[in-house]
């Protein structure tokens, strides 16, 4: 299979090679030349525009950071009118699912899968990076072989969007569980027991939880928050926004969510 591939940054490069590992003819975009030098060394083609990734590709799969960096690529460049009829186009940036509308909306013959990711580049190298897919089944299907060379489990969730909204929900319960663990963590420092104590305690009780276990590993919340806040943040400022739309809010989740913006990051 043909793969264009733009993003290949913190999670993309690791995608770039397990994509070049799997077989397929992988070319992916280099902003700079010691990028594409890198890209190169993972066996990839490197292109320095939208158009080199997207000529002739059977799949596109654009993994950028922001919803703003994805209505960007997708929206104001040479990306969908370079890549072919009957080609799908792969968006693994956690978005607003409008976002993903819009773009469909210009795609035309091209295919749109939405498919934001859970997990980090240890889990892309080990192939099992989870991913929430929304889209027709006949696209995820010509996804899927790209998709299976980092992605286990691929959860298809539903049509076209329906994998940002499972993620934006994934995302705003994860904050939500770190606000919960900032907050027992100030009443155990109250009642006099070390954070390092409950972190290891807590593990082997009733509230244990994948965050918990996270946040253990890491050595502290405060740590934990400094280095996965800008990315939580991010997309819990896209459901609050969507949540202000629909006229409604977070509720309890909220309340949650508001313990860790001591820290400054959420």
């Amino acid at each position: 299979m043909k793969v264009g591939f733009v993003g290949a940054g913190r999670m993309g490069h690791p995608m770039v090679a397990r994509l070049v590992e799997a077989g397929h003819d992988v070319s992916a975009m280099g902003s700079t030349a010691e990028k594409r030098r890198e890209l190169e060394l993972l066996g990839a083609s490197a292109v320095n525009d939208m158009a080199g990734a997207a000529t002739q590709a059977d799949v596109v799969i654009v993994c950028v950071f922001t919803d703003d960096q994805v209505r960007q690529v997708c929206l104001d460049s040479a990306l969908l009118p370079t890549m072919p009829p009957g080609s799908v186009l792969i968006v693994h940036t956690t978005a607003n699912p409008e976002t993903i509308e819009a773009i469909a909306a210009r795609a035309g013959d091209v295919d749109v899968v939405d498919a934001p990711v859970s997990g980090g580049p240890h889990d892309i190298a080990a192939g099992k990076l989870t991913l929430f897919v929304g889209g027709a089944d006949d696209a995820v299907a010509r996804a899927r072989p790209a998709l299976t060379c980092y992605g286990d489990p691929i959860l298809h969730v539903g049509p076209r969007g329906a994998g940002q909204k499972v993620k934006l929900v994934n995302n705003a319960l994860f904050a939500g569980h770190i606000g919960l663990l900032a907050e027992a963590i100030r009443l155990g420092g109250r009642l006099g027991v070390p954070e390092k104590t409950l972190l290891d305690a807590l593990a082997h009780g009733s509230a244990t939880s994948r965050v918990l276990n996270l946040v253990a590993a890491g050595g502290s919340v405060e740590a934990f928050i400094e280095a996965t806040g800008e990315f939580v943040g991010k997309d819990v400022d896209v459901v609050r926004g969507i949540v202000e739309e629909l006229g409604t809010d977070l509720g309890a989740l909220d309340k949650a969510i508001s313990g860790i913006r001591v820290a400054g990051k959420i």
